[in-house]
């Protein structure tokens, strides 16, 4: 039984909505973080479903690179975040400004 490429474009979506909601919404940064690192994951998903809707290998080879991107994604904004929770622990997207020394 194999599963139409609309529903995984359909979950990419819904993927990708709740991120931008949660984006918009949540001010701890951590969980902004992951709002963004999930709305990446929904790009791949869709970048997958169409690599094998059109039997063509440029969309997984677009993902590897969204995903050495997110890794460096990863790397930075965590130093960021451990930067400001060194600082301050309760603190929220709009404590960035506490990093200017």
């Amino acid at each position: 039984m194999k599963v139409p490429a609309d529903w995984y474009l359909i979950l990419a979506l819904i993927l990708f909505i709740l991120g931008g909601v949660g984006l918009l919404i949540r001010r701890n940064v951590l969980v902004m973080f992951m709002c963004v690192e999930l709305m990446l994951n929904a790009v791949d998903l869709t970048f997958v479903t169409f690599a094998r809707t059109l039997n063509d290998l440029g969309g997984q080879a677009a993902v590897f690179f969204v995903l050495v991107v997110a890794a460096a994604e990863v790397v930075v904004g965590l130093g960021i975040i451990v930067a400001i929770f060194r600082r301050r622990a309760e603190a929220t997207a709009d404590d960035v400004h506490i990093l200017k020394g």
